[in-house]
């Protein structure tokens, strides 16, 4: 538990968070690139719905930016945590999954294994240091939820090994169930107790 108390306080020294927050906005730019492809076969109406763990990572970059010039974002801050939480587990799931149905795994998908490992522990580790309420985090699941349902519904999830295919209503299911785990987990961190009393504060 002193360890625990420790590396929370680390990261929210003003070094460590911009040691993390120019990684996460080179991990953002990195994975905008991964969606191109894809991206160049979508309709320009639904791009923002397309490059779902970048758009995580950017917004849980904003976040570490206003934590860097004294500002609170909250709405920013609920859809960097819930989202950054959500698409770092879906990720590795699906990459686990592909080894299961019959894919190769090249280096690559373990470097995105450890970075969206890493993205579901940020948003768990900085919890302590979001303020956003119950009003941000209904507006981050109105988004969430209508997000997988245009990804399922449209076609325009993020690209899968053929074959998981065969399996998309349940993948489809298990993101909504991941996106509804996420909201209360960070109603339970964050917004029920914000208001009631304040979180710890940045070094």
């Amino acid at each position: 538990m002193i360890y625990l108390n420790w590396l929370i306080n680390w990261l929210g020294r003003k070094r460590t968070i911009w040691l993390l927050f120019m990684t996460n906005l080179l991990g953002t730019i990195y994975g905008y690139i991964w969606y191109m492809p894809q991206l160049v076969e979508t309709e320009l109406w639904f791009w923002p719905f397309v490059p779902d763990s970048p758009t995580a990572s950017l917004f849980f970059t904003i976040t570490l930016l206003s934590f860097l010039v004294g500002k609170k974002w909250p709405l920013i801050e609920a859809f960097g945590a819930v989202t950054l939480f959500k698409y770092g587990i879906w990720a590795v799931v699906m990459i686990v999954a592909t080894n299961f149905t019959g894919g190769t795994l090249h280096w690559t998908s373990y470097m995105l294994i450890v970075s969206h490992i890493g993205m579901a522990v940020q948003a768990l580790f900085f919890s302590r240091y979001f303020r956003f309420k119950l009003k941000h985090l209904l507006i981050v699941a109105l988004w969430t939820l209508t997000n997988d349902i245009l990804d399922y519904s449209l076609g325009i999830f993020p690209w899968l090994y053929s074959g998981l295919h065969p399996y998309l209503t349940y993948i489809y299911f298990f993101t909504v169930s991941l996106s509804i785990t996420s909201i209360l987990v960070f109603y339970v961190l964050v917004a029920r107790i914000t208001g009631q009393h304040k979180n710890d504060n940045l070094v």
